[in-house]
């Protein structure tokens, strides 16, 4: 979901003429090889991308760059789905603290500038961006209990820091109660024009379980909220198989 949504956001951030920046503070190793015997031991790309092979419509666009970047074999990350749709004048900043997955994005990503520093303190030194326009993408691994609240402080940061920017924030969905504190957060610390996408295989009330996730973007581009609803709905007829799963798209806050 996240790197579909992701597609849509920097090709309409492309219908601008004027370059623009892209931040991933999160990049990871960049792309990801589902032939190794990892991969193919715990097989959870099939239930992923490994089901929309014969995806069409609003995923088209994604899956089609996803088959020209290596898929399924080789399946691109952000950083990688980025690299294919930056134009000459665009730019990527990369971000990784673990240091072996900083080694390793390093080297694949060799003409591009990648940092190695705390995610959230890479998004507040980074910006604004001197393009004037650009996306930062946030996606924490949510291994600490104090994530929500440190990504909803990183929001409101580059939001005070760069109020053009583009934010999307990736956040796992278990259960509500603290999904509905991120957004009160939101709100409470003044963004305006926010919007979350949001997806979900499971009924989202097991607290131990990630049951779906969402995307939330500050300052979407025109057209986001119905082609995300498109999309939203793609994915929900590939990949759901019961009952409980859904999506939605929300706004958190108006203009």
């Amino acid at each position: 979901m996240k790197h579909a949504l992701l597609h849509w956001l920097l090709v309409a951030l492309a219908r601008k003429p004027a370059g623009f920046a892209v931040l991933d503070t999160h990049a990871g190793i960049g792309e990801y090889d589902l032939s190794t015997p990892e991969a193919q031991r715990t097989g959870e790309w099939r239930d992923g991308i490994g089901r929309l092979a014969d995806a069409r419509g609003a995923l088209t666009p994604f899956l089609d760059l996803t088959r020209a970047l290596g898929a399924p074999a080789l399946y691109p990350g952000s950083p990688a789905i980025a690299r294919a749709l930056l134009r000459p004048q665009d730019r990527l900043v990369l971000n990784e603290l673990h240091p072996e997955d900083h080694a390793v994005l390093k080297r694949a990503f060799r003409s591009i500038a990648v940092h190695k520093r705390d995610a959230h303190e890479a998004a507040r030194a980074l910006t604004p961006f001197a393009e004037k326009r650009g996306l930062v993408l946030l996606d924490p691994p949510f291994e600490q209990p104090d994530e929500y609240d440190r990504l909803a402080a990183t929001l409101a940061t580059v939001w005070a820091r760069a109020r053009g920017h583009v934010q999307a924030a990736w956040y796992p969905i278990k259960h509500m109660a603290p999904v509905h504190a991120f957004h009160h957060a939101i709100r409470a610390a003044g963004l305006r024009d926010v919007v979350a996408a949001e997806f979900w295989l499971r009924e989202p009330l097991d607290a131990a379980r990630l049951n779906g996730c969402g995307l939330l973007v500050v300052n979407p581009p025109f057209g986001f909220e119905p082609d995300g609803e498109s999309i939203l709905a793609a994915l929900h007829t590939a990949l759901a198989d019961g009952p409980g799963s859904g999506w939605r798209m929300a706004r958190i806050a108006d203009e």
